[in-house]
């Protein structure tokens, strides 16, 4: 090709430089880190929320950590693989938000989504597991946009996530992100009760990041303007309700209209103390048929749990031997008995009648 002409490659590095040394000027000040790292914090805590119903285990996420350092950091400093969720926001705002999570604990979400105790975490994922791993950070992604909404007031609808296995030190798969370009790096200390105590980290694009600065330095002008709004309309109130009784008061004497003023009489009520006591029309409900019904005890299995039993199976309760049982009456507790056996029949003894305010308060 001719000196006179540059090729398309060259086009594309000189853009490309020339994007990164804009991306260069902007940075992050630590009021911007706070409001990133209150957003991440509130959204991620959701998420772990939704993890912790997921896993039925107890889900913890400590205080996150803002940086604002280039991609090609992040990739160098992963320890590889890693899961990836790719997010792209269909309503809301512009930019990229990835999710990581290392192999192994994916592993852990798997097993224990599929009804394992969590021990058994592997190097590699079956498509399987992989697919229960997506549908995991699929459902926490959608409770933090959801909690994220929230808090900047406006609405955010997210793409499904692209789910994948990052198993390369190289940023390839990841959509407008650039191994060169500058990326908010939010990271969280995961703990999982027993099963797994790693890092999880969100990263978002610049556009996101301005977006969401941008939005909640906006909402707590509108709030102080707000605020101020209230306060001088209540000192414009203070202020026309001294004038008016400053109107009343210099009103002359000679002016001031007479007023009759007359106590209420009201019709003598005739109810008597019977009607009070026995209303007359209670017959007409006393033949109703309630469900009468008397409950041993109770106790909580999971599905694997109920899925196990077969002939034999012993399922411990939630009572004692020697505590009373529960009587309801379509539902609502009025009594606690005891067992009796009459002519080979099991019946059971009242030994107790619930207090009128603890009726009530049971039909509520």
């Amino acid at each position: 090709m001719s000196d006179n002409f540059i090729s398309q490659e060259e086009i594309d590095a000189l853009l490309k430089k020339s994007q990164n040394n804009s991306s260069d000027d902007f940075t992050l000040t630590d009021v911007d880190k706070d409001i990133i790292g209150e957003v991440g914090n509130i959204s991620m805590s959701t998420a772990a929320t939704t993890l912790s119903t997921l896993l039925n285990k107890r889900v913890l996420i400590t205080t996150p950590r803002v940086s604002w350092i280039p991609f090609r950091q992040v990739i160098d400093e992963c320890k590889v693989p890693k899961v990836v969720a790719n997010v792209r926001f269909k309503k809301g705002p512009k930019g990229n938000n990835l999710l990581m999570v290392d192999v192994e604990d994916a592993s852990i979400i798997a097993d224990l989504m599929m009804g394992g105790d969590g021990s058994n975490a592997k190097q590699e994922l079956s498509e399987f597991e992989m697919s229960a791993v997506a549908e995991a950070m699929n459902q926490m992604i959608g409770s933090a946009s959801t909690s994220m909404a929230t808090m900047l007031g406006m609405e955010i609808d997210i793409l499904p996530p692209e789910v994948s296995l990052w198993d390369t030190n190289e940023a390839k798969g990841f959509g407008d992100l650039d191994p060169d370009m500058n990326i908010c790096k939010i990271a969280f200390k995961l703990d999982v009760e027993g099963s797994i105590e790693s890092e999880i980290m969100q990263l978002y694009t610049r556009e996101t990041v301005e977006e969401i600065v941008n939005k909640m330095k906006g909402e707590a002008e509108d709030n102080n303007l707000k605020t101020a709004e209230s306060k001088a309309t209540v000192e414009n109130k203070e202020t026309s309700t001294l004038n008016v009784s400053e109107h009343i008061e210099s009103k002359p004497e000679d002016k001031k209209e007479k007023v009759n003023v007359q106590k209420p009489s009201f019709e003598e009520l005739n109810v008597s103390i019977d009607d009070r006591k026995s209303p007359r029309n209670l017959d007409l409900i006393l033949d109703v048929p309630l469900e009468f019904s008397v409950v041993l005890g109770k106790s909580k299995k999971t599905i694997k749990e109920v899925l196990s039993f077969g002939n034999g199976s012993v399922i411990e309760l939630d009572k004692q031997a020697d505590e009373p049982l529960e009587i309801y009456v379509n539902g609502k507790l009025i009594a606690q008995g005891e067992v009796v056996v009459i002519n080979e029949n099991f019946g059971i003894r009242i030994t107790n009648i619930m207090s009128k305010e603890q009726r009530l308060k049971e039909l509520k």
